[in-house]
């Protein structure tokens, strides 16, 4: 797939995903004769997983020291720390954002109930 493809399939922009690429966010994508990126299957997988893990708000650091430890094939117990510890971030921000939304419909329910005496 040319990158023009890949942005229209996964609604990433062409400068992003080349950032992604140049920063090491995904890995070098193989490319044609002429110099063209040519995203493979595999490439197209990186690109995915960067945009889920990026649209949770994983932090672009340990994506890059995951995606380097993937490249290298080392750091095996590295890899797996680094996605336990997102997920715990992550689980942290469900809880906070669970209790905002719990405060949220308490208030709402307030201004129904003020509506109703009107």
């Amino acid at each position: 797939m040319t990158i023009g493809e890949v942005s229209e399939k996964y609604a990433m922009t062409t400068d992003t995903l080349r950032y992604y690429e140049r920063i090491g966010l995904i890995p070098p994508v193989p490319r044609k004769k002429n110099g063209i990126r040519d995203y493979d299957e595999t490439a197209c997988g990186w690109v995915s997983f960067i945009k889920c893990m990026r649209s949770a708000g994983v932090q672009i650091e340990a994506l890059i020291e995951y995606v380097a430890l993937m490249q290298a094939d080392t750091g095996l117990e590295r890899r797996k720390d680094i996605l336990i510890e997102q997920r715990a971030r992550l689980q942290k921000q469900a809880e906070n954002l669970r209790t905002t939304i719990e405060r949220l419909d308490y208030k709402i329910e307030h201004y129904e109930e003020l509506f109703k005496k009107h």
